[in-house]
């Protein structure tokens, strides 16, 4: 009796066992160009209801960044767990992505996932195997259905109804993922959507950052872009009812961001706060521990891919994958703190490379920073350069809209206005900023000597991080970055200067200035 009841015992501390070890499945929602604005977040003119409850269910990081603020880099970056200046030519904008950096959707379709994805995954650039084949880099495409949109300017991609495609393929007992790749809110946007269409108002939005002119003209630019993020979180709101439908929804860990920040001048392409800052929430039943807090610890796009094999059982090195740089987050989820839950996440690195071209002869605007709670250091290695891009060619690192066209007539009325200054003029090799006073970036401190220690510490904190993760830029090669052929817009300055068509849908056609301007045109 007594061996059948320890027999019953153990199969059942077993059965237990295998139960607790039960996969869940995974939907990594992703938008594409939006910033902190969230309910949860206290922004007031967006109204995000499927974002604040996975926030509220879940986790809420107040602390979550990028470390590049373009789509390419910071998706590959989501992708491998590698930083930019780690990732090759995959660290810049319209690239190749290398055959031998894989990604975390590779493998967990090799380990037996389902995986697909619907809207945009990585890019814009060209990912293809040692063979030269396409990979499904992020999955199986699921984009049949379409849905007509709200605005002229929104995608008619029927989001939830490819996710239900997807469901409906996925084997019997087989762990799924789903990357739900919005391509909102990224520019165009149809103007005035927002009052117009979205029941909004001028006066919804609180606060202008201090870097834009308040002027209705923004002010409408901002909610339109404010329509379309509600766009992508109707459509998450959606995918969570889908989930409840089927009872599937608290055995997947639901994760949702986007890929940095807004498609506006001085924050899509840069390296400030609002640029590389994002939204995160994490939801998981099966594995966060007193839900409904709010975390303060610095998390990053690096982090992901540890991530995404820790919650799946894989082990990194089972994966295949390049040395992964990121650490798990199940520290995190499994702690019951709110707050500052790990001490050593104080801080997080950022920078950049060639986010678009557009510069002589294919050259980027180079950037490593760190950020801490109270300050954000820059380094800019090429400060002769034009940090938006050449203004004869369209300053094409920022996509064109209302808000750019505006600042850009300022500036050509005036080159001391301070808002063409701050979003399009020359850049000083450093930059500081206090993030308790001046979140918005737009006091430099670097130059104070008061100041001067602080500059020092954190130059010398994040370059010995830099040195660790083998940055080419910290041994003297950092024009590496520039050699590497972009995907789309090779030689575009030399041929634009030659009076050859080249298209860039991505901007206005009276974003380009008639001519070079000359630095001392701006004393």
């Amino acid at each position: 009796m007594k061996i059948l009841i320890g027999t019953c015992l153990s199969l059942l501390c077993l059965a237990v066992s295998h139960a607790q070890e039960k996969k869940p499945n995974i939907l990594f929602a992703i938008a594409d160009d939006w910033g902190m604005h969230a309910g949860v977040y206290g922004t007031r003119w967006v109204q995000t209801p499927a974002f604040d409850r996975i926030a509220k269910e879940g986790l809420l990081f107040k602390n979550a960044y990028t470390p590049v603020a373009k789509c390419a880099p910071s998706r590959a970056i989501v992708l491998t767990g590698r930083h930019a200046w780690q990732n090759e030519e995959a660290g810049n904008h319209m690239s190749y992505f290398p055959a031998k950096l894989k990604s975390w959707p590779e493998v967990l379709a090799e380990k037996g996932w389902h995986m697909g994805i619907t809207g945009k995954g990585w890019g814009p650039g060209i990912a293809n195997n040692s063979e030269g084949k396409p990979r499904q880099i992020t999955g199986k495409q699921y984009n049949k259905h379409k849905a007509k949109p709200l605005t002229s300017e929104m995608g008619n991609n029927d989001y939830t109804e490819n996710f239900r495609d997807f469901l409906d393929d996925t084997p019997k007992d087989t762990p799924w993922c789903f990357w739900y790749g919005s391509t909102e809110p990224h520019r165009g946007y149809e103007f005035q959507s927002g009052v117009n269409k979205g029941g909004k108002k001028l006066s919804d939005i609180d606060r202008v950052p201090a870097y834009w002119p308040d002027t209705e003209t923004v002010r409408h630019d901002m909610l339109d872009y404010a329509l379309e993020v509600e766009h992508t979180d109707r459509h998450l709101g959606l995918m969570i009812a889908e989930l409840e439908k089927r009872g599937e929804l608290d055995n997947t860990l639901i994760i949702v961001t986007a890929d940095h920040g807004m498609s506006f001048p001085r924050v899509k392409g840069y390296a400030y706060h609002d640029s590389n800052h994002i939204p995160l929430a994490i939801r998981w039943p099966g594995g966060v521990k007193n839900p409904g807090r709010i975390i303060e610890d610095f998390v990053s796009f690096i982090d992901i891919a540890a991530t995404m094999l820790d919650a799946a059982g894989i082990a990194e090195k089972d994966s295949g994958m390049m040395p992964i740089t990121g650490r798990s987050w199940r520290e995190i989820w499994e702690s019951e703190k709110s707050g500052q839950v790990i001490a050593e996440r104080d801080h997080t690195l950022i920078g950049k490379e060639r986010t678009d071209v557009g510069r002589p002869q294919n050259q980027g605007y180079p950037i490593r920073g760190i950020v801490t709670h109270e300050m954000l250091y820059l380094r800019n290695y090429e400060p002769t350069r034009w940090p938006a891009g050449n203004p004869e060619t369209g300053y094409l690192d920022t996509d064109g809209g209302p808000t750019k066209s505006l600042i850009l007539d300022m500036g050509r009325e005036d080159r001391q206005n301070k808002y063409w200054r701050l979003n399009f003029g020359l850049r000083g090799a450093e930059e500081l900023y206090d993030l308790t006073l001046d979140s918005d970036c737009t006091q430099n401190l670097a130059e104070e000597s008061v100041h001067e220690e602080k500059v020092k510490s954190l130059q010398t904190r994040m370059e010995t991080e830099l040195k660790q993760q083998g940055d080419p830029r910290m041994a003297g090669n950092g024009k590496i970055f520039d050699e590497y052929t972009p995907t789309t817009g090779d030689g575009f300055y030399e041929k634009f200067m030659r009076g050859e068509k080249i298209k860039a849908g991505w901007v206005s056609p009276t974003d380009f200035e008639k001519a070079p301007l000359a630095p001392e045109e701006l004393k």
